[in-house]
């Protein structure tokens, strides 16, 4: 199985070039579209999420994550992360960094293989795609990267105080991790004070309130209606208990 986690939307070729790729290139590996409104161009916020939503898939899934601001750049490095038994192809910036640290063991590599050509704009279609194609088919690690040192982006926070992902009914989804707060606390957004409850049901229609979602963070809800425009907020704006 191959998943794809990327900020490039349905909208437009990109997707879909990606899994045209995929196919010729690895005929019958099962392809899943995890995510593909990952928070744009923002690495950060993107690998607390991906961290998190790759729960359900196979031990031995094969992730291919593209969230890729600084595609093109010479100094950013493509890579493979081994962790607990999956890979997760993508690019070294930070993207990774959330799996990698919640991983029993992980190792990292540098991909040196090169295709015959290569965009300077669309990375994940030249070199990730093919990549993870030739991975998922059974080409050994090592004839398409070597090893190198953990550790590239050692002082981003484990936990985002803030809002990392919107999704379509408005509720915000933090990057801070539920089981570490009771369910009696109270949070801080927007100069909003919202209490905690377990269930939409458990408060009034249109109360705003926080609950632990099923990813176990921290998430901000309007019961039957959007948090989001209640609020005004987007992703990055600061939460605060």
């Amino acid at each position: 199985m191959i998943a794809l986690f990327t900020d490039f939307t349905l909208n437009g070729p990109y997707v879909g070039q990606m899994h045209a790729v995929l196919g010729q290139l690895a005929p019958g590996v099962c392809l899943v579209d995890l995510m593909h409104d990952a928070p744009r161009c923002d690495p950060r916020a993107a690998a607390c999420l991906l961290a998190r939503i790759v729960a359900p898939l196979p031990d031995d899934a094969l992730v291919l994550a593209v969230v890729d601001p600084g595609v093109g750049d010479p100094g950013r490095r493509a890579v493979v992360l081994e962790a607990d038994g999956r890979r997760f192809v993508g690019p070294d910036n930070g993207l990774l960094e959330s799996v990698a640290r919640t991983a029993k063991l992980s190792r990292w590599w540098q991909i040196t293989w090169q295709p015959p050509q290569l965009s300077d704009s669309f990375h994940g279609r030249d070199l990730f795609a093919p990549v993870a194609a030739q991975l998922a088919t059974g080409t050994p690690l090592e004839q398409l990267a070597h090893m190198i040192p953990a550790g590239h982006f050692a002082d981003w926070p484990t936990e985002l105080a803030e809002v990392i992902y919107v999704d379509a009914f408005g509720n915000l989804i933090t990057g801070l991790d539920a089981g570490d707060i009771d369910v009696s606390a109270r949070l801080v957004i927007a100069g909003n004070t919202v209490a905690g409850a377990r269930t939409f049901s458990a408060v009034p229609e249109g109360e705003l309130f926080w609950y632990h979602n099923s990813m176990g963070l921290v998430e901000i809800a309007q019961n039957r209606g959007n948090a989001a425009l209640s609020l005004g907020c987007g992703i990055g704006t600061p939460v605060e208990l």
